[in-house]
C-alpha cells in the first residue's frame, strides 16, 4: 500500500501449508470422513444447504506403491501435480516477482523502474494479490478441517519457523553492522511485543525485516475467520466484502490511525494486545460453549481495533480496503464450491473493486499532494489494484485449460521464503556494493544474480525449514486430537460435493488437501 510519500512495500506471500502425499489419508480420518479404496467411484453429490459444500477425497495410495520420498514429492509439487492447484501457484509466483522487482529497483534498473513507475507499480500488484489468495484459500483450510484448534496448529507451524528466522538474521545483520533494524534497536521491549504475534504494523512496531506489515493483516484476518466460524458466520463472505469496502469510503478517511497513542504508550498498547488477542485464542482454542465465543470475539476485535486505530503507516481506509479484499477471495471461494451464485459473486466483486478504488482516490487527496503527484499516484493505484482484480480472475478462469509452467508452480511454493529473506539479500547486497551507479549493461546481470540468490536460498529454506515444520504441525494436530478430543464446531463440518470449477480428471480433494501461503 502507498501513503503521501508512496512507501514502496510489498506484502505476504505467506504460503500455505502443502501437506504432501503421506498426509492425504490422516487428513481424510482427522476430517472425519471415510476411507476410500482405490479405483472406488466417486460419491454421487448431496445437497445441503446449510453446510459447506465439500467434496469425496482422492483415493488412498495403494499398500504395495514404494515411498517416493522427499525428492519425489518435489518434483510433484512443483509439476503441479494432482495434490495442488497450480493456478494458484502461479499467481503466487507472479506476484512473487513483481514484490521483488519493487525492492531491488531501488538499487538497479532504476531506470525501468522510473518508466514503470509513471503508470503502475508492481509492488502494491503483488500485494493484492497475495491477499486474494489469502482470501481464496485460508477459510477453505479452516473449514474442511472444521477445528479452530487444528487450524492454529497449522499456522503456527506454517508462518513462526521462517518469520523467526528472517527476524534472526535481520538482528544479526545489525550486530555485524550489515543492516540496520530501522529503529526497533531504541526500544527493544516496544520491539519484541509488537513482533511477538506477527502484528507488528498494528502495534508500533517499524517491521524487520521491512516486508512484515503485510502479516498483520493476515494474522487479522485468521482472528476475524476464526470468531465468524465459531459463531457460525462465516458463510457471508459477500456481505463482509461489501461491509469493509463501504467503511473504506466512508469512514476510512474520518478516523485517525494513530488514535491510540494518544492515549498511552506503543509499549502498553503492544502489551496489552498481545495478552488479550492470546487469551482469546486460548480460549477460542480451549475451551467450549459461550468462552470459545467469547474468546474469539475478543480477540477478532481487538484485531479490528488495532487495524483501524493503530496502524503504523497504512491508512485505516487502505487497512478496511485489504479485508474487502481478502473477504472478496472468500466469496469466490464460495462461488467455485457451489455455495454462492457466480453471476452475484461477479456482480459484488465488481462493486468491491469499484468502491474501494474510490476510497483510494478519494481520501488521498487528503495528503495534499501536488497535482502531478496525485495524478502518478491515481494511475498507480488503479492499475495496481485493477489488474491484481483480473490476475485473480484469469487464473480462476483458465485453471482447467492451462497446464502451468513447472518454473512458476515452484515458484509460488518458495514465495512464503522469497517474500521474506528477499529483502534480507538485498540489504546484504547494498552493504558490500552501496553504489547504485552502474551502466545499465551490468544493472541487469545485477538485477538476475540476485533474484538467483533470492530463489536458491528460499528453495532451501522451503525444502529443510518450511515443509519439515508443516509436517510436524500435522503431527502435532493429530496428537492433539488423539489426547483431547476433536474440537470441531457444531454445524460447520463440510459436506461431501464436487466444486462447480473442478478441472479435467481433478477431484475437489485438490482443494481440500491444499493449503497455500499467506503471506501468508
Amino acid at each position: 500500500m502507498t501513503n503521501r510519500n508512496v512507501v514502496e512495500s510489498a506484502s505476504v506471500p505467506g504460503s500455505r501449508q502443502l501437506p504432501v502425499k503421506e498426509a492425504a489419508e490422516p487428513a481424510r480420518q482427522q476430517a472425519g470422513l471415510p476411507e476410500q479404496t482405490p479405483g472406488a467411484a466417486p460419491a454421487k453429490d448431496t445437497k445441503d444447504t446449510k453446510d459447506t459444500k465439500g467434496a469425496k477425497g482422492a483415493p488412498a495410495r495403494d499398500a504395495g506403491s514404494k515411498d517416493t520420498g522427499p525428492k519425489d514429492a518435489v518434483s510433484k509439487d512443483a509439476g503441479g501435480s494432482a495434490s495442488r492447484l497450480g493456478w494458484l501457484d502461479v499467481l503466487r509466483g507472479v506476484a512473487a516477482l513483481a514484490v521483488v522487482f519493487d525492492h531491488v529497483s531501488y538499487y538497479t534498473l532504476q531506470h525501468v523502474r522510473e518508466l514503470i513507475y509513471q503508470w503502475f507499480d508492481p509492488g502494491n500488484y503483488g500485494v493484492f494479490v497475495f491477499f486474494l489468495i489469502s482470501g481464496y484459500i485460508v477459510p477453505a483450510s479452516l473449514e474442511r478441517k472444521g477445528s479452530v484448534r487444528t487450524f492454529w496448529v497449522s499456522r503456527v507451524f506454517r508462518l513462526y519457523p521462517l518469520y523467526l528466522l528472517a527476524v534472526g538474521v535481520a538482528v544479526a545483520f545489525y550486530l555485524l553492522h550489515v543492516g540496520k533494524l530501522r529503529g526497533e534497536a531504541a526500544d527493544p521491549a516496544t520491539s519484541a511485543l509488537s513482533q511477538l504475534l506477527m502484528m507488528s504494523n498494528v502495534l508500533g512496531g517499524q517491521n524487520v525485516p521491512n516486508v512484515v506489515w503485510s502479516l498483520s493483516y493476515e494474522m487479522i484476518f485468521y482472528l476475524l475467520l476464526t470468531a465468524l466460524f465459531i459463531a457460525r458466520a462465516h458463510k457471508r463472505s459477500s456481505w463482509y466484502a461489501l461491509g469493509f469496502a463501504v467503511a473504506a469510503v466512508a469512514i476510512g478517511g474520518l478516523v485517525s490511525r494513530t488514535f491510540l497513542t494518544h492515549v498511552t504508550t506503543p509499549r502498553v498498547i503492544a502489551l496489552v494486545a498481545d495478552l488479550a488477542v492470546l487469551t482469546g485464542l486460548a480460549l477460542a482454542v480451549a475451551r467450549r460453549g459461550l468462552p470459545r465465543i467469547l474468546g474469539a470475539a475478543l480477540a477478532a476485535s481487538v484485531g479490528v481495533v488495532l487495524l483501524i486505530f493503530n496502524s503504523a503507516w497504512l491508512w485505516p481506509w487502505e487497512a478496511l480496503s485489504i479485508l474487502a479484499l481478502m473477504f472478496t477471495g472468500t466469496m469466490f471461494y464460495r462461488a467455485e464450491q457451489g455455495q454462492y451464485p457466480w453471476r452475484k459473486a461477479i456482480a459484488i466483486g465488481v462493486t468491491v473493486l469499484g468502491l474501494v478504488l474510490a476510497a483510494g482516490l478519494w481520501h488521498s487527496r487528503a495528503w495534499g499532494m501536488s497535482a502531478h503527484a496525485e495524478l502518478l499516484w491515481s494511475r498507480r493505484w488503479v492499475t495496481a489494484f485493477g489488474l491484481a482484480g483480473l490476475t485473480f480472475a484469469a487464473g480462476l478462469a483458465f485453471r482447467r485449460r492451462v497446464r502451468w509452467p513447472r518454473a512458476l508452480t515452484w515458484l509460488g511454493l518458495i514465495s512464503y521464503s522469497v517474500y521474506l529473506l528477499h529483502p534480507l539479500v538485498i540489504e546484504a547486497y547494498h552493504h558490500f556494493y552501496p553504489s547504485r551507479q552502474h551502466h545499465f549493461y551490468l544493472q541487469v546481470p545485477i538485477a538476475l544474480g540476485l533474484l538467483i540468490i533470492v530463489i536458491a536460498l528460499s528453495s532451501l529454506t522451503y525444502r529443510y525449514l518450511e515443509r519439515p515444520m508443516q509436517n510436524v504441525g500435522r503431527r502435532v494436530g493429530r496428537r492433539l486430537d488423539a489426547r483431547f478430543g476433536p474440537d470441531r464446531v457444531p454445524g460447520t463440518v463440510p459436506a461431501e460435493r464436487r466444486p462447480a470449477m473442478a478441472g479435467r480428471g481433478r477431484s475437489a480433494t485438490e482443494l481440500r488437501d491444499t493449503e497455500l501461503p499467506e503471506p501468508e
